[in-house]
């Protein structure tokens, strides 16, 4: 990942939180993006670019395939060579790959296209690509029709994808192009503890100054109050996965 500061390597001091806050991904979507490839007769070689704790990762690997995994932060790599042991594991970005020519089937990110720039990372990724491979593409992203999730996201910054997504499609640049979307919708059940932790895993939270993470905390303890959290009490947190894919055409 690259990042137009130095949010995209930020997360590595709060990898526990990330790990517990943030979602899995859905196992139809993780299927839809390498359907191309798993029908293909063979196990697919398949890389996790900004891979973070591994959380894509465990989905790829349930999914039948052989997994590497590629990230900019040594420390959310060895966080994740501990949650998906004998995963290769290397540094790197979308943009500059540790990677072979045309030596895997599949190029995934998760959470990750909003931080990259889009025309170097489609030339790297098509470099390492075999012909016919896939690029995919997915978020979790919190679903903004309900009020309070706007009003969570008022708080502690919608983010960059959502502010991509503004704009279009994620943008891909030769020699990949249009691409296929997929959505699915879905809830998670969250306490305010859970809650707090998805907070304090974001980038915005994790650069902001000791002044601004007070500001963020009681902003948010005050919406949680509002909301009638506390205790054992839960609240369904919605989300739509919203996934992309296209392939590599043969040279």
């Amino acid at each position: 990942m690259v990042s137009r500061d130095n949010s995209s390597t930020s997360f590595g001091t709060a990898a526990d939180v990330y790990e517990a806050a943030r979602p899995q991904y859905q196992t139809e979507a993780v299927e839809w993006l390498l359907e191309p490839v798993l029908s293909a007769g063979r196990r697919p070689r398949v890389a996790d670019v900004g891979a973070g704790t591994g959380k894509l990762t465990r989905s790829i690997v349930a999914a039948g395939c052989d997994a590497i995994a590629v990230d900019p932060d040594p420390a959310m790599l060895a966080y994740l060579r501990t949650a998906v042991p004998g995963v290769p594991a290397h540094v790197g970005t979308a943009e500059s790959l540790p990677l072979e020519d045309d030596s895997v089937d599949a190029v995934l990110l998760g959470q990750a296209w909003h931080w990259v720039e889009p025309v170097a990372a489609s030339r790297e990724i098509g470099r390492v690509l075999r012909p016919g491979g896939v690029l995919g593409l997915i978020w979790n992203i919190r679903d903004e029709s309900q009020s309070w999730v706007r009003q969570l996201n008022s708080v502690v910054s919608r983010g960059g994808a959502l502010t991509m997504f503004d704009d279009g499609p994620p943008p891909v640049a030769d020699p990949f192009l249009r691409l296929d979307e997929e959505r699915w919708t879905w809830s998670r059940t969250m306490r305010r503890s859970q809650l707090t932790d998805l907070v304090r895993s974001r980038s915005f939270y994790i650069t902001a100054t000791a002044d601004e993470r007070d500001g963020i905390d009681r902003d948010v303890a005050a919406l949680f109050d509002e909301l009638g959290l506390d205790g054992t009490a839960t609240i369904e947190l919605p989300y739509v996965t919203r996934a992309f894919r296209t392939t590599r055409p043969n040279r």
